[in-house]
């Protein structure tokens, strides 16, 4: 069959270390032949991300803070100015507070509330409107959602409820962009070792519950994550639009 996606041009968000997400679906990208374009938010993150994916197909790491809107602009323009179609967009941003995913949600403050909807939502709706007018042969927009979007889960808190938002807005996403033959759609990932998970408390109890109750009984792998993101942003998921695809050992089912 060749390669997946080969000739095609991804923008990837949210690659933080080694054991981001984001990192694992770049990793399959370029695997599949897709050229990257990667964000991160600061000049310093910038060099970190550069740093760790020297070996995969970068054409080039643009700085982009979400809660910017000016760096939003700067990024669609930068876009633009490449001259190129892109093909995918990953999105794989999100962000709250510590105490607010420690504390009982009833207790969310109202700056908190915001900033997880600001990182963790809005992010995919701005993102989405700058890669759209370059998206010009059509294209998928991926991002990274949880169970917790649609069920209680223990510490999950506030960014549940961001959660919830990022996967309607999938669906409203879905519909306006559709007639451009835009797809977007969610993957809800199992519980993974990421640095960012690590700040759910008792997160370590999550994933021994995996372990014993998921119908396959093992925690979710990042390139299983990786791979299914290959198959949103491929020809092979060419009807696929408005859904949330769960990667997660089978932990929707319980």
């Amino acid at each position: 069959m060749g390669e997946l996606l080969a000739g095609k041009t991804a923008v990837i968000s949210g690659i933080a270390n080694k054991w981001s997400l984001a990192y694992a679906i770049a990793e399959s990208f370029s695997r599949e032949g897709a050229e990257l374009i990667l964000t991160a938010p600061t000049e310093k993150l910038r060099e970190g991300t550069e740093a760790i994916t020297s070996h995969l197909k970068v054409t080039k790491t643009l700085v982009l803070d979400v809660c910017r809107d000016e760096d939003l602009d700067r990024f669609a323009e930068s876009l633009k100015d490449m001259g190129r179609p892109i093909d995918a967009l990953v999105h794989s941003l999100a962000f709250a507070n510590r105490d607010d995913l420690s504390n009982p949600f009833v207790q969310t403050g109202r700056a908190g509330f915001l900033m997880a909807q600001d990182v963790s939502a809005y992010s995919l709706v701005a993102m989405a409107r700058a890669v759209a007018p370059v998206m010009t042969n059509g294209g998928s927009i991926t991002t990274l959602s949880y169970l917790g979007s649609i069920r209680v889960r223990p510490n999950y808190n506030v960014m549940g409820v961001a959660k919830a938002s990022l996967e309607a807005s999938v669906r409203y996403l879905a519909n306006d962009l559709g007639p451009q033959a835009i797809r977007v759609n969610a993957i809800s990932a199992g519980a993974v070792k990421t640095a960012s998970a690590r700040a759910v408390k008792d997160f370590s109890t999550m994933l021994e519950m995996t372990k014993e109750r998921a119908p396959l009984r093992r925690i979710t792998e990042p390139a299983e994550v990786g791979d299914a993101a290959v198959f949103l942003a491929s020809h092979l998921g060419r009807g696929v639009t408005g859904n949330v695809m769960f990667v997660d050992s089978g932990m929707q089912l319980l």
